[in-house]
């Protein structure tokens, strides 16, 4: 977060672009293998994480527009938000 204010300090940014990815490692790590055991409980477990992400970001950069994707292995993008 203190690299985000400085980037918006200094580069006056107005929007963040944030992509976690499909069979993330950490995912794993954090939530559990049963929150990415399928497609649609990972991207749910993602969803959730992100939008926790969003939420802490417009507390500290209400300034900010945040928009959220997961990215396949494939390279495709679906967007949360």
């Amino acid at each position: 977060m203190d690299n985000l204010a400085a980037t918006v300090q200094l580069h006056h940014i107005t929007k963040l672009i944030a992509i976690d990815h499909r069979d993330c490692g950490a995912a794993r790590i954090a939530y559990g293998a049963a929150s990415i055991a399928n497609p649609q409980i990972e991207t749910e477990t993602h969803r959730k994480a992100l939008a926790e992400f969003r939420k802490e970001v417009a507390a500290r950069q209400p300034t900010l527009t945040v928009e959220t994707g997961l990215m396949a292995l494939d390279g495709s993008l679906q967007m949360l938000g």
